[in-house]
């Protein structure tokens, strides 16, 4: 049976780290990637390896070039070739109006969101794809509903990334349909994570549950759960698609 091999960027917290624990579960060598919490990746890769487990963790600014082609390197030392990606790592600025938004955060926030969900992208395909000898192999990026609702008042630069992922989605799933590869992503929204903090306001998600139809926020796990079904086979008919996962809103 061939090896189960998936790099995670940005996974030392949040959907990440709960997209790897249960990636772990169903069989998988879990690549953590992280940027700077090296702690919170090796609390992950514990936790897995408790568990009967194979984790490593490797330190990458996806936004990075050198970075980006070093964690694919290291993961093609350790294992070999991947069999899925899962493009997760994101940065949010506070919240405030688009006309308060300089330059510098905009190039932070589609470096990281944007060209590192690219790069890694164009690694994954270097190796998975038929074209270039690889076996065929599974992409999900984590986009937002953000990409549809477009945040007003708090992160339109945010939600412009996701929407670039989106399209990005979209683009490479056709691109790549042929050689083996399926590209899809999942649009999360409201879940209980610590990225709202970083966008100043940690209560988010309890502000805005009672307006959502389901009137509840998300939980990383829920989320992980529909990344891991897109990777797998029972999703082998699936490319280019979304699942919405915000609640109902």
């Amino acid at each position: 049976m061939r090896k189960k091999i998936l790099i995670i960027t940005g996974g030392g917290r949040g959907i990440g780290a709960a997209t790897a624990k249960l990636a772990a579960r169903q069989g998988y060598a879990v690549c953590v990637n992280y940027r700077s919490d090296g702690d919170a990746a090796s609390a992950v890769v514990d936790a897995i390896r408790s568990g009967g487990g194979n984790a490593m963790a490797v330190a990458a600014d996806v936004s990075a070039e050198a970075d980006v082609t070093g964690l694919f390197a290291a993961v093609d030392r350790e294992w070999g070739p991947l069999t899925a990606l899962v493009n997760n790592a994101a940065v949010l600025a506070p919240q405030t109006r688009v006309e308060a938004i300089d330059a510098a955060r905009l190039q932070r926030i589609l470096a990281v969101n944007v060209t590192g969900a690219f790069l890694c992208a164009r690694e994954a395909v270097r190796r998975m794809s038929t074209r270039h000898g690889g076996q065929g192999g599974a992409i999900v990026n984590v986009s937002s509903a953000a990409s549809r609702l477009g945040a007003p008042g708090e992160y339109v630069d945010y939600a412009a990334s996701k929407g670039a992922v989106d399209t990005l989605t979209i683009g490479l799933s056709r691109e790549v349909a042929g050689e083996g590869i399926r590209v899809n992503a999942v649009r999360p929204a409201f879940i209980y994570t610590d990225m709202h903090a970083s966008a100043g306001e940690p209560g988010r998600v309890d502000r805005i549950k009672a307006s959502l139809p389901m009137q509840r926020g998300g939980q990383p796990g829920e989320v992980a759960h529909a990344i891991l079904w897109l990777l797998s086979d029972e999703a082998s008919y699936a490319t280019g698609t979304f699942i919405e996962l915000a609640g109902g809103k």
